[in-house]
C-alpha cells in the first residue's frame, strides 16, 4: 500500500522516512500513527499527524482486501429513527457501488476512544457519523488520513470546520404548537428530548415561539425534558396529567415520546384525541400505525442520511477540505391524534 504527498513521486518507504525524519522518531511510530495505535504517546501522535496533514498525504490505491466502504457511526443503533438513517446512506452506497459498515459507539456527543482505531485500520471511503461533535484529535487523524467525514442531525452545536447535515428543528417545533393552537388549545404541555441537545431546545423556542406569537401564556409546569424515548414520553404525560390543571394538549420531542404519551393517556382512562390530543416529531414508519394514527412533524431522516453521504463523497472526490451546513425543512403531518378541546 502507497503513501505519497501530493507532488512527490516517492516510494511510501522515502516519504515516510522524511516524516519520521522531521518528527524525530522512528519509522515504526510513524507506522503506528498511521494505523491508528495508541501505544504512541499522545505529544509524539499528535506531532505526526501535524505532519501528515501539513504534506497533504493521502493514498494513492486502495489493496484487493480492502472493499470500498462507508462507514455510519451511532451512539446508539436501537432505536426506530436509525434504520431510516441507515437506509439514506445505504441507498447512496450502493448508488456508488460501495457498502456501508456500522458501528455503535461512545455517547450522543461524540464516538467512543476506541473507535478511532478501527477506522483508521478500515480505512473507509469515508465516515457518517450521528453525533452532535469529534475531538480535535480525531480530526486531525481522519484528515490526515483523507478520511473525509460528515456530521448528521448533530445534537448540539457542530464546530464550523465540521460539515454537517440537519434539519429544521425551530420551525418545527413552531409548526406542532401553531397546530394545537388553531384547534383550540390553549393549555399545551410539551416534553421536548434532552436539556443538553441543541435540536431538543430548537423544538423547546419553536413551541415557545408559537405560544407568545398567539399571546398565550406558558405555565413553566407544562414543560418537561424527556429522553426521546417511550419511557420519558410515559412518564412525562403522567406528570402533566397528575397537575391541578392538566394540559388538553401534548406536544412530544419525538414520536417515541408521543408513543409514550398515547400509552399514558389510555391507562388514565383518556381517550386520544377526545380527551387530550398528541403531536409527535420525526414521522417515522410506526407514527402512521399507532393507534390513533400519529399527527406529527416530519422530519426528512431519510434524505438527512442520503444528503450527508452524497456530501461525503463530493468532499472525497474533491481531495480538499470543504466545510458546509445543509439544513432541510420540516413538514407538519395531520393525522388522526389531534382534535378541537373538549368544552
Amino acid at each position: 500500500m502507497l503513501l505519497t504527498m501530493r507532488d512527490d513521486e516517492e516510494s511510501s518507504r522515502v516519504t515516510l522516512a522524511q516524516v519520521a525524519k522531521q518528527a524525530g522518531v522512528s519509522l515504526s511510530t510513524v507506522s503506528k500513527v498511521l494505523n491508528g495505535r495508541q501505544d504512541v504517546a499522545a505529544p509524539t501522535r499528535l506531532k505526526v499527524e501535524r505532519l501528515l496533514e501539513e504534506h497533504a498525504y493521502r493514498r494513492t490505491t486502495r489493496s484487493a482486501q480492502e472493499a470500498p466502504l462507508i462507514e455510519l457511526v451511532f451512539h446508539e443503533l436501537d432505536s426506530i429513527w436509525a434504520m431510516e438513517l441507515i437506509r439514506g446512506v445505504e441507498n447512496v452506497a450502493k448508488a456508488h457501488r460501495a457498502g456501508v459498515v456500522l458501528t455503535e459507539s461512545g455517547t450522543r456527543q461524540a464516538p467512543g476512544p476506541d473507535w478511532i482505531e478501527g477506522v483508521l485500520q478500515r480505512r473507509p471511503l469515508g465516515v457518517v457519523l450521528v453525533f452532535s461533535a469529534l475531538p480535535e484529535e480525531v480530526k486531525q487523524q481522519l484528515r490526515s488520513r483523507a478520511i473525509p467525514f460528515v456530521i448528521i442531525d448533530p445534537a448540539g452545536d457542530p464546530d464550523p470546520d465540521v460539515p454537517s447535515v440537519g434539519s429544521a428543528n425551530w420551525s418545527g417545533g413552531l409548526a406542532a404548537t401553531r397546530h394545537l393552537i388553531e384547534c383550540g388549545h390553549r393549555r399545551i404541555g410539551i416534553i421536548t428530548g434532552p436539556e443538553d441537545m441543541l435540536c431538543s431546545l430548537a423544538r423547546l423556542d419553536g413551541y415557545r415561539s408559537a405560544m407568545s406569537m398567539a399571546g398565550l401564556e406558558i405555565d413553566p409546569d407544562l414543560v418537561l425534558y424527556g429522553d426521546f424515548h417511550v419511557e420519558g414520553g410515559y412518564d412525562g404525560t403522567m406528570k402533566l396529567l397528575s397537575l391541578p390543571r392538566p394540559p388538553t394538549a401534548i406536544f412530544s420531542g419525538s414520536d417515541l415520546q408521543a408513543l409514550g404519551a398515547l400509552e399514558a393517556a389510555r391507562v388514565s382512562g383518556l381517550r386520544v384525541p377526545h380527551d387530550l390530543s398528541v403531536v409527535g416529531y420525526d414521522d417515522v414508519p410506526v407514527a402512521r400505525w399507532s393507534s390513533p394514527a400519529l399527527t406529527t412533524v416530519h422530519q426528512p431522516l431519510r434524505r438527512m442520511a442520503e444528503e450527508a453521504t452524497e456530501m461525503l463523497l463530493r468532499i472525497r472526490a474533491a481531495q480538499e477540505p470543504v466545510t458546509t451546513r445543509l439544513e432541510l425543512a420540516t413538514s407538519l403531518v395531520v393525522r388522526k391524534s389531534t382534535a378541537p378541546p373538549r368544552d
